[in-house]
């Protein structure tokens, strides 16, 4: 039998994602380039995990290993430093050979309600990222966390932790200087569509960013298309 809360959920989150969708759209052709991180920095990062205590039934958080990544550090809203943003750092995950999943993070607070607040930052180092949103795993709803370290700007603690529980580390992260495949644009990031396995999407989630990629690579690709040239549908 279908829920209707959840239902009503996916109906409000498909409007309020399609409002945001075309306001962001909007903006990206006003900017001239993406309305959302529209710049960014792309780096080399190294992951060394040591696995969780418990089990969360995500072999990415449960199990040890190391992952060479792509690390993209950003502002929200494109505002020069050093005025404070909304900072973005996003994850690419190498999965299985050829594949990989992205994790995308955000600054906000840490606490039980902080955790799902954004918070401006002047610079990249000063706040823990989270996802903001929690992945549906078969633990239940869980939420992702960079932390920085107090020894190293460059070096951040993993965690996760349920919605309202304590943060409970599983690695860590090093960043590197060294320029990955050399431009930033070349990465384009969306966890709705490359998914590290056993860390989903939920449904309300996924409509509620789903518009916003979108418009965000239309306006991107409406920038790239040279006048007089006919663009298909």
């Amino acid at each position: 039998m279908t829920n209707p809360v959840r239902c009503l959920g996916k109906i409000l989150a498909t409007f309020v994602g399609s409002a945001l969708g075309g306001a962001f759209f909007l903006l990206g052709k006003a900017r001239g380039r993406k309305a959302l991180h529209p710049r960014g920095e792309v780096l080399q990062g190294l992951i060394g995990r040591h696995g969780t205590v418990g089990r969360t039934g995500v072999a990415w958080l449960d199990e040890a290993g190391t992952d060479r990544v792509a690390v993209r550090f950003s502002r929200s809203l494109g505002l020069p430093a050093p005025r404070p943003d909304i900072l973005g750092l996003a994850l690419r995950i190498p999965t299985e050979p050829g594949q990989f999943g992205d994790v995308l993070l955000a600054t906000t607070g840490t606490g039980h309600i902080g955790r799902y607040v954004l918070l401006p930052a002047r610079r990249h180092g000063l706040r823990a990222y989270t996802s903001l949103f929690p992945f549906r795993t078969l633990a239940g709803p869980l939420v992702l966390a960079a932390i920085p370290t107090a020894g190293s700007p460059r070096q951040y603690e993993l965690a996760y932790a349920t919605p309202t529980g304590p943060w409970l580390p599983f690695g860590t992260l090093e960043v590197t200087q060294t320029t990955y495949r050399g431009h930033d644009l070349d990465l384009s990031f969306d966890p709705v569509l490359n998914v590290v396995p056993g860390l989903e999407t939920y449904d309300w989630a996924a409509q509620l960013r789903r518009f916003s990629y979108a418009a965000s690579r239309r306006a991107r690709e409406h920038q790239n298309v040279p006048t007089g040239t006919r663009v298909e549908k």
